[in-house]
């Protein structure tokens, strides 16, 4: 047998392996949020419980992360710092994906305080204090929703 066929199996079982994997492990896309060349990955609150409990749970948010809430019609939904361990962004958008309002560097100390958006609002994304500012995110900002249920990108 020559040289070349005897390594032209291990090769050929090679390629039919990574095009199983391919097509039948494929890494999941996750929801992301694009804004001006950076992307968040997104952690979604789309039932009410999801919507209440929102970050309030957590330690930390990494800064590449960020929570988004879907409602399914426009409003001037409220949010709170209840039960959250660290400062946040408060960002509204509209239906389109734009910037509608944005409270910076909310502080925990602020509970019971209420924000709400100077207008009807589709959806919230929660971010690490600063994100906004840090990244010339400013009212008519275009968000884009990528991988997100229910949103057309």
């Amino acid at each position: 047998m020559s040289t070349a066929r005897f390594l032209g199996f291990p090769f050929l079982a090679f390629v039919i392996l990574c095009g199983a994997y391919y097509f039948f492990v494929r890494v999941p896309e996750y929801p992301l949020a694009r804004v001006n060349g950076v992307s968040l990955r997104l952690l979604l609150a789309t039932s009410t419980a999801a919507q209440e409990r929102g970050l309030g749970e957590r330690s930390v948010l990494p800064r590449h992360e960020g929570m988004l809430f879907v409602f399914k019609t426009s409003d001037r939904y409220g949010f709170w710092m209840k039960d959250m361990r660290f400062p946040i962004d408060i960002i509204w958008m509209n239906a389109q994906g734009q910037v509608v309002t944005i409270e910076p560097s909310v502080a925990t100390s602020t509970f019971p305080d209420v924000f709400y958006p100077a207008v009807p609002a589709r959806y919230v994304l929660e971010t690490t204090a600063g994100f906004a500012r840090a990244n010339n995110i400013a009212t008519g900002t275009p968000i884009q929703l990528q991988n997100v249920p229910g949103v057309s990108e």
